[in-house]
C-alpha cells in the first residue's frame, strides 16, 4: 500500500473520530457509557464510509507448485493393426497412464491422432489417414509456453499433410518417438504413386503415370497390368534390382464411354512377398462428352483476369479464353458463357451479341468501369457516378439459396475497390456477398446473381479478386476451396436449367481414404432456405443390393451427411424430404484403396531424426521402461514453484457494506430505545 494512501486513512480516522466526539461527548455534555458507545458506532460508520471513498488496494501473494506436462500422442490409424501392433500399443498406453513415477513427476495428458488430434477416450485403430504434421501444429498451440516433453507412439508413416519432420521444427518441446512395427527389410514391390486426371473427354485419350518401387537386393521381374473390369487394357514387363529400384511408366488409355470408368493397376506379386496390398491401386476417370468454354472479355490488363482464369480452369471440364471485345465478336458462338471485365463503350456490340445468343454473363466492375455506358446499356442496376473510389469488404449472406457456398471467412478477405456511391438494384436479386465498411453492412450487394425466365447473370461490384485467391492460399495453403466457389458460380451460369427446391452437391467418385460427404439444400416454395426440414438419404450397394438410410445434419446454410463408413463399391442413392413429395437421385462410386495398408515397416530413420532435432530420444516399444526412467531422471523436467499476486480494491469487499449497515442500525436502535430520537 502506498504511503499516500496510508496518510489518507489516518486523516480519515481523525476526521471520523473528531465528528463522533463532537456530536456525542462535546456537544451533548454527557459522559456516560451510553454516549461513549454511540460515539464509537458513529466513528465506525464515518470511518468506514471515508475508507470506501479512499478505496485502498490490498495485495495478496499465493504460492503453488506447477509440474511439467507429459504429452502422449498415440497413432490410432489402421496401419497399427495392419502391422500387428494394436495390442502392444494398447498395453503401452495403459502402462504409461497408470505409472506412479510419471504421475508424481508430470501432469500426464494423452491424445490419439489420425487425420486430426483428439483427447484419448478409446483406441480402435480404425482411422484411415495419419497426419503427424497436424499433431505438432495443434500441440504447439496448446503447450507453447509450458514445459511439455512429448511422447509420440507411432510407426512414423504419414499419409496426409505436410512433412512432419519440417513441421516439428516449430514445436518447442523435446519429442520421444516410440517406434511401432517391424524394422526388418523384406523384398517388396509397391505402386508408390499413380497420377491420373480426374476428368477426360469422350473419344480422347488420357495419360496415366505409374511409379513402381522395389525394396530388396535380388534382381526380380514382374508385370504391370492395368485392367478395366475383366479386360486388360495395358500390360508390360518390368525388371528391378538393388541399383534399379524404381520405374516410372507413362501410358495413355482411351475414353470410350461416358460416365465414371474404373481401372485397376497391379504389379504381379513376388514369391513369398509379405505385403501384396500395396501392389494394387484402383483409380477412376470421369468421362464427359462436352466442355464448358468461357470467354473473359476485357480491353485492359489486370491481375484479376489471371486469377479468374486459374480458378475456372482448375476444373478440367472448363477452358478459358482471354479476349478483347473485337476478338469475342469474331467467335462468339464458341462459348457457353462470358465474363465481362470492367466494360466500357467498346463493349456495346458484345452486349447486343450476348442478348442475341441469350448467353449468360458475369459482370465484374471496378475503378475503371465506364458507368455512364453501363447504366445506359442495361436496366438491372444503376450506379451513382461520383468519380471517386471506395473500398468494400465482403460478408457472406447465409440465406443465399442459389447454390451451396462454403464460408471461406470472407469477412477477413482484403477489400475490393469500386465506384463510390449508391448502387440501385431494379430487379429481384439473390445476394451472395454483402458490402461492408469497417464491419458495418450497408445493405448493398457486392456479389449477387439475377435470374429471369430466359437467362442468368452474376454481378461483382469490385476489382481486386486476385487478392482474395492469394489470401485464401495464405490461410489454408491451398487454392481449392476458393476455386470451388468460383467453379460453382460458373457452373450455375453455364446452364439455363431452372432451379430445383432440392439441390445436391457431391462427387461422382471418391478415393477409399477420402471423406465421403454429400451436401444438400432445401428451399420452401418461395425459394427461401428451409432450416427446419428433415432430409434423409437411402443408399443402395449395386452389387449386394443392401440398403442403408442416413439422416442429414444441418450445418450453416446446408445439410450434410457423412458416408465415410460405406465399403468400397458402386452405389445408387435417393435423397428425400420428410412429409414432402420431393426427392433427388444419383450415383457415386467409392474406390477400394487403403493407404494405411501400403507400409511394411516403421519409418525408423525419420523418427530417429525427429528425436535428434528436438533434443529427445527414440525408443522401440520393448524399451518403454527405459523411456520412463529417462523422463523421470531428466533434470530439464522439474516442478517449478510459481506465485500469483492479486490486487483487490476495498470496495470489492462486500462485508464492509454489511458492517456499515449494522453500525447504523445499532446506533438507531440504541437512540430509539433511550428516547434520544
Amino acid at each position: 500500500m502506498q504511503t499516500e494512501t496510508i496518510l489518507y486513512i489516518i486523516i480519515a480516522g481523525i476526521i471520523a473520530l473528531s465528528l463522533a466526539l463532537f456530536q456525542y461527548l462535546y456537544k451533548s455534555k454527557q459522559k456516560g457509557s451510553l454516549y461513549k458507545v454511540l460515539a464509537f458506532l458513529r466513528f465506525l460508520t464515518l470511518f468506514l464510509i471515508l475508507l470506501l471513498l479512499i478505496n485502498p488496494k490490498f495485495e495478496s501473494v499465493s504460492f503453488y507448485n506447477e509440474k511439467p506436462n507429459l504429452v502422449i500422442a498415440v497413432d490410432n490409424t489402421q496401419s497399427i493393426s495392419y502391422l500387428n501392433q494394436a495390442e502392444n500399443t494398447s498395453k503401452i498406453i495403459e502402462y504409461l497412464a497408470v505409472n506412479d513415477s510419471l504421475k508424481e513427476r508430470f501432469n500426464v495428458e494423452i491424445y490419439a491422432f489420425g487425420k486430426n488430434l483428439r483427447t484419448l477416450d478409446s483406441l480402435n485403430f480404425s482411422e484411415k489417414q495419419s497426419n503427424l504434421s497436424n499433431v505438432f501444429k495443434q500441440l504447439s498451440e496448446i503447450y507453447n509456453t509450458s514445459i511439455s516433453p512429448t511422447v509420440i507412439i507411432t510407426d512414423g508413416n504419414q499419409t496426409y499433410g505436410a512433412d512432419y519432420q519440417l513441421t516439428s521444427s516449430s514445436y518447442k518441446q523435446p519429442i520421444y518417438p516410440v517406434i511401432l512395427g517391424d524394422t526388418i527389410t523384406y523384398s517388396d514391390l509397391k505402386i508408390e504413386q499413380l497420377n491420373v486426371n480426374r476428368y477426360a473427354y469422350l473419344k480422347n485419350r488420357f495419360p496415366v503415370e505409374v511409379i513402381a518401387v522395389y525394396s530388396g537386393n535380388e534382381a526380380v521381374n514382374t508385370e504391370l497390368k492395368i485392367s478395366q473390369g475383366t479386360t486388360v487394357v495395358h500390360s508390360e514387363r518390368l525388371r528391378f534390382d538393388n541399383s534399379n529400384t524404381s520405374r516410372v511408366v507413362t501410358i495413355t488409355l482411351p475414353a470410350n464411354s461416358v460416365g465414371v470408368n474404373s481401372f485397376r493397376a497391379e504389379l504381379t506379386a513376388l514369391e513369398n512377398e509379405r505385403n501384396t496390398a500395396n501392389n494394387i491401386k484402383n483409380f477412376a476417370v470421369e468421362v464427359i462428352d462436352q466442355k464448358t468454354h468461357v470467354a473473359i472479355i476485357s480491353d485492359v490488363l489486370h491481375p484479376d483476369l489471371g486469377a479468374l482464369k486459374k480458378s475456372i480452369e482448375s476444373n478440367e471440364q472448363r477452358s478459358v479464353s482471354l479476349l478483347t471485345p473485337a476478338e469475342f465478336m469474331n467467335n462468339s458462338t464458341a462459348f457457353q458463357m462470358a465474363i465481362l471485365y470492367q466494360p466500357n463503350s467498346s463493349f456495346r456490340l458484345v452486349f447486343e451479341e450476348l442478348d442475341r445468343l441469350n448467353m449468360n454473363r458475369f459482370l465484374v466492375v471496378g475503378t475503371i468501369t465506364d458507368w455512364q455506358f453501363l447504366n445506359s446499356i442495361q436496366s438491372y442496376y444503376q450506379q451513382e457516378e461520383t468519380g471517386q473510389t471506395e473500398e468494400f469488404q465482403p460478408e457472406l449472406n447465409l440465406n443465399f439459396s442459389g447454390f451451396i457456398i462454403d464460408d471461406l471467412d470472407f469477412s477477413e478477405f482484403p477489400p475490393l475497390q469500386t465506384e463510390f456511391g449508391k448502387t440501385q438494384i431494379n430487379v429481384p436479386v439473390q445476394i451472395i456477398l454483402n458490402k461492408t465498411i469497417n464491419g458495418i453492412q450497408i445493405n448493398e450487394p457486392l456479389l449477387a446473381i439475377i435470374e429471369t425466365n430466359t437467362k442468368k447473370e452474376a454481378f461483382l461490384n469490385g476489382e481486386g479478386i486476385w487478392r482474395w485467391r492469394s489470401q485464401h492460399f495464405l490461410n489454408t495453403k491451398s487454392f481449392d476451396a476458393f476455386d470451388n466457389v468460383i467453379g460453382k458460380l460458373v457452373q450455375y451460369l453455364s446452364s439455363n436449367q431452372t432451379r430445383s427446391r432440392l439441390s445436391l452437391n457431391y462427387e461422382s467418385f471418391y478415393n477409399g481414404n477420402d471423406d465421403v460427404t454429400l451436401k444438400a439444400q432445401y428451399f420452401n416454395k418461395n425459394f427461401e432456405f428451409d432450416s427446419n426440414a428433415s432430409l434423409t438419404i437411402r443408399i443402395t450397394n449395386d452389387e449386394t443390393k443392401s440398403s442403408r438410410e442416413f439422416p442429414f445434419v444441418l450445418k450453416n446454410n446446408n445439410y450434410q451427411v457423412d458416408l465415410s463408413s460405406l465399403e468400397p463399391g458402386d452405389y445408387e442413392f435417393t435423397v428425400s424430404v420428410t412429409n414432402e413429395n420431393m426427392s433427388r437421385s444419383g450415383k457415386l462410386k467409392i474406390l477400394d484403396y487403403n493407404v494405411e495398408q501400403q507400409f511394411l515397416n516403421a519409418d525408423v530413420t525419420k523418427l530417429n531424426a525427429l528425436a535428434t532435432q528436438t533434443n529427445g530420444n527414440a525408443y522401440f516399444i520393448n524399451h518403454t521402461s527405459q523411456l520412463v526412467k529417462n523422463l523421470v531422471l531428466d533434470n530439464r523436467y522439474v516442478t517449478v514453484q510459481k506465485s500469483t499476486k492479486n490486487i483487490v480494491p476495498l470496495i470489492d469487499w462486500k462485508y464492509l457494506l454489511i458492517l456499515i449497515a449494522m453500525s447504523l442500525t445499532c446506533e438507531w436502535f440504541i437512540r430509539k430505545y433511550n428516547g434520544l430520537i
